[in-house]
């Protein structure tokens, strides 16, 4: 029987002895992507805290409406003007209507405003930007298209689409679906011109990177480039812009919400209850506090949450 070769560590001068046995450097198991992006981003409280308060209010305003006892519409002239009770947590309006269903109910159509029109606008942004850094020849259009758009004043250019094509969406689609329409398209087509600056000068930057050089050169065609290549090494940016025009979005709502040119009177938003509680301010000033609570913590936890996205998705920081 022979025996084992024995383990030897190496000398002070990096000799070995032949037919010896060098016990192994033991080697950490690569971690995975996304595990990476998640341990960075539990590094930022900020954008704990956002996600989790945005995460909250999510929930309150979808999952609240199904379990609250009073419905946003009901009518009580008894119950009229309110203040705040153990049946009306936040009172009642000049109609009797619970303040807090109110409330969440707006929510719901504020959110969905805010995400719909985020999506609308970051996938023109990133069509553009894509487009417009990857092909040579339309980059100077598309750049002038962006800052024609850029030029154009953001409120009165919506509240003319909305007055132009109001009545025609509703009488398409509703009153309520129409203008829901309309607001969507409106914000989305008015608010896509950062994110396409954005991407455009990371693709820039990326398309004379090796990797988009040797696929290149192997014949890799334009679109599958664009998909594999270029689309999921700009994410970061990307996932930033959404994060941010949800935020946009639902200050823009509530403004043309304010403004009176929004939803119904009887569909409420946030916006739609600042704008009712202004006649009521010196009587009931609450009824303007609590909608303006629910909009900027909103737009906080979006904003803290955006930039921990940021953070978190971008090689430069996480390797820091």
């Amino acid at each position: 029987m022979t025996e084992a070769p024995e383990k030897v560590t190496p000398a002070a001068g990096g000799a070995t002895p032949a037919g010896a046995l060098i016990d192994p450097i033991p080697v950490a198991p690569p971690r995975s992507q996304w595990r990476a992006v998640w341990q960075q981003f539990k590094t930022h409280r900020g954008a704990l805290l956002g996600g989790i308060i945005f995460l909250l209010i999510v929930l309150a305003v979808f999952v609240g409406p199904m379990v609250w006892p009073y419905d946003a519409t009901y009518i009580d002239i008894r119950a009229r003007n309110q203040g705040p009770s153990f049946s009306h947590p936040l009172g009642t309006d000049q109609l009797g209507r619970d303040t807090l269903a109110r409330m969440m109910a707006g929510g719901q159509t504020s959110v969905a405003v805010g995400i719909t029109a985020m999506l609308l606008a970051l996938f023109l942004g990133s069509l553009v930007g894509v487009v417009a850094g990857y092909f040579k020849r339309l980059d100077g259009p598309l750049m002038r298209l962006t800052d024609l758009f850029l030029a154009l004043p953001l409120l009165p250019l919506l509240l003319v689409m909305v007055l132009l094509f109001r009545d025609t969406l509703n009488a398409a689609f509703g009153p309520e679906t129409g203008i829901f329409i309309l607001i969507v398209c409106a914000i989305g087509v008015t608010s896509w011109m950062p994110t396409a600056r954005i991407v455009r000068g990371d693709v820039l930057a990326l398309k004379e990177r090796e990797f988009v050089l040797a696929a290149r050169s192997i014949g890799t065609r334009n679109t599958m480039m664009i998909l594999r290549h270029v689309l999921p090494n700009v994410l970061s940016p990307i996932m930033v812009s959404a994060t941010l025009g949800i935020a946009n979005a639902i200050i823009t709502e509530s403004a043309l919400s304010f403004l009176g040119l929004g939803f119904p009177p009887d569909f409420p938003t946030w916006g739609r209850l600042l704008f009712d509680a202004t006649d009521y301010l010196q009587q009931y000033p609450e009824r303007v506090f609590w909608p303006g609570l629910a909009i900027s913590l909103t737009v906080l936890s979006v904003n803290y949450l955006g930039d921990g996205l940021r953070d978190a998705l971008d090689p430069r920081i996480r390797g820091r």
